[in-house]
């Protein structure tokens, strides 16, 4: 009898089903300071970046129930790239054995990181090999996430940040641009999904807020996280003990941070100063689970395209647009009991994701953007007869992409 109580005690233990298990990891991704390479964001710098003002990361969070694991990454980068999600998913899910139905991979939206999409041929030997080492770092944060992987509690919180306001604004000659409307829709509402060991130790605070990554303009040349970055920086520092804060933008296609795009380093750091001590309050409050069951799901919807001609006038408003090619919308679902990570490949306007909200029937459904593709901006219905900058440049015609969207991840929902 003796013997088989000493032998049960020396089996591993396996995590029982519904049980969580949580490990999260960093790596930076900031590229060499001589490398001037193009930035992403802005047309005007191409000529590259000139210095490093703060680093990149990219941020691992992997999730296990005991039946699957799930994994969400955060990149301090302007969007996730239907080539970065195609390559980089399809590397995750073989060498981890995560599905690729439960991998979510997320741009913070600065504007302060290095171009992804294709660069000139005179760019590309400085280019690749950066692509190349974030690729690689990214794999070895969700290695080592998954390495970490303990028995975990999980909770989530709201409080209120008060960084971002409308930025569609009427302008002197009667139209709509870019700027500062307080009182246009704006969603104040900072979530956080809080991760510990069953000691209460810190793994991981998911972090989503609409904001625009643009304190800094256009005249910036300096390789930054902007907000987002300031933010995940100031979290990962105050909470301490190797706890990793991954950064997801809720949909904010309309939002910009109430300072900037200008050129003040030390406004990016109050709000990121700002948004993180609230990050810090509202986890303390967090009450958390270690039961828990995950589910994801994901599907792709098409709307019908359109461009603007080239005869059109931006500046005097005098805007056509012909049919162009359909725009593919990735929507990936990550549930976690009652709350619901609802990725969309693009840029939405705030009243989609308010709209989600308030017809889901779970409590909680944060709209993770720029996630798992680009599919560019996409305006609610209404925003449709505001013509703006979001309007000149969306690929979707309007009447599709708001109802799509929010229609498509209620019947995920409703499947899970």
């Amino acid at each position: 009898m003796h013997t088989l109580i000493l032998l049960l005690m020396a089996l591993p233990v396996m995590a029982q089903p519904g049980t969580l298990r949580a490990g999260a990891a960093r790596m930076d991704i900031t590229p060499a300071a001589g490398a001037a390479l193009p930035m992403s964001g802005y047309g005007s710098r191409v000529e590259g970046h000139k210095a490093i003002h703060d680093n990149l990361y990219v941020r691992a969070l992997v999730l296990d129930d005991g039946a699957r694991q799930a994994v969400v990454v955060s990149f301090d980068l302007l969007f996730v790239t239907d080539e970065m999600w195609n390559t980089m998913a399809g590397r995750i899910a073989q060498e981890s054995g995560i599905a690729r139905d439960a991998i979510l991979l997320a741009g913070t939206h600065t504007h302060g990181g290095p171009a992804l999409g294709r660069v000139k041929p005179e760019f590309e030997v400085r280019w690749k090999p950066w692509r190349e080492m974030m690729e690689t770092r990214t794999l070895e944060a969700v290695r080592q996430a998954r390495a970490a992987l303990l028995p975990a509690r999980f909770g989530i919180g709201r409080g209120k940040a008060y960084a971002n306001t409308n930025r569609r604004a009427r302008m002197a000659n009667g139209g709509w641009g870019l700027g500062v409307n307080p009182q246009g829709v704006s969603d104040k509402t900072l979530a956080v999904v809080k991760f510990e060991t069953l000691q209460a130790r810190p793994i991981a605070l998911l972090i989503n807020y609409g904001v625009h990554g643009t304190v800094m303009g256009p005249r910036n040349y300096d390789i930054t996280g902007d907000l987002p970055g300031a933010a995940s920086r100031y979290v990962e520092e105050q909470i301490g003990d190797g706890v990793v804060a991954p950064w997801t933008s809720a949909a904010s296609g309309d939002q910009n941070a109430i300072y900037g795009p200008g050129s003040d380093f030390r406004q990016m750091e109050i709000l990121g100063r700002m948004v993180g001590e609230e990050v810090v309050r509202v986890a303390a409050g967090i009450r958390t689970s270690p039961r828990v069951r995950i589910a994801a799901m994901q599907k792709v919807i098409t709307c019908p395209g359109r461009k603007m001609t080239p005869e059109s006038n931006t500046s005097q408003n005098k805007i056509a647009f012909v049919d162009a090619d359909p725009v593919d919308i990735r929507l990936s679902l990550l549930k976690l009991n009652h709350i619901a990570l609802a990725g969309v490949s693009g840029e939405v306007l705030t009243p989609i994701g308010q709209r989600l909200q308030h017809e889901s029937p779970l409590a909680n459904t944060l709209m993770t953007t720029h996630t798992n593709g680009s599919s560019g901006y996409i305006p609610d219905d209404d925003a449709y007869h505001q013509v703006s900058y979001e309007i000149w440049v969306t690929r979707a015609k309007p009447g599709c992409a708001e109802s799509a969207i929010v229609n498509g991840f209620l019947d995920m929902i409703d499947q899970m």
